[in-house]
């Protein structure tokens, strides 16, 4: 009966161990991501998965061009997947279909691709974010910048579809 006992007691420390194991990959480490929408199209379509990366902004600060996930800021219960355009004091400008940011007496440009008309000028810790498909992305044009307290992580790796498994490109858009 001891050794029936020991052996069950095993059996529930590999479980534990790995189930805490696992709530701290996924807490604080990486956690997986599903692609819902075309709002990041021609990059990521509807159904992609992703892996994101949670880490790295404890010890950096987001930069322009990383694809984020991010809790909605008017519903944080809700993801978002988008592109940093705008950096924090930064000034976005939408208008005529160009993005602008005016990063000090820098202009960044790009031309075409885009609907709407916003001009923001970003706070410490806010990010303006846009979608890659312009036309159909509901994103930081229609409700204005994103905190830095929303941004969950980056995405860092595509799972899925197999044949396009592989790392995320950071560096498309301005």
């Amino acid at each position: 009966m001891r050794k029936f006992l020991l052996s069950i007691w095993e059996i529930v420390e590999v479980v534990l161990i790995s189930l805490v194991t696992v709530f701290i990959i996924r807490t604080f480490v990486a956690q997986p991501f599903l692609v819902s929408g075309a709002s990041m199209e021609p990059n990521f379509q509807d159904g992609n998965y992703l892996i994101i990366d949670e880490v790295t902004y404890r010890f950096r600060e987001p930069e322009r061009g990383e694809v984020v996930v991010f809790r909605y800021p008017k519903d944080p219960s809700t993801y978002f997947i988008k592109r940093i355009i705008g950096l924090p004091g930064e000034r976005a400008v939408v208008d005529n279909g160009a993005v602008k940011v005016y990063k000090g007496s820098k202009v960044l440009f790009e031309e075409g691709g885009t609907s709407g008309s916003v001009d923001i000028t970003l706070g410490a810790n806010q990010y303006f974010v846009l979608g890659d498909n312009r036309y159909n992305s509901f994103d930081s044009r229609s409700w204005g910048a994103v905190s830095k307290k929303y941004l969950v992580g980056i995405a860092r790796v595509r799972v899925f579809p197999i044949t396009e498994l592989g790392i995320v490109r950071q560096s498309d858009g301005l």
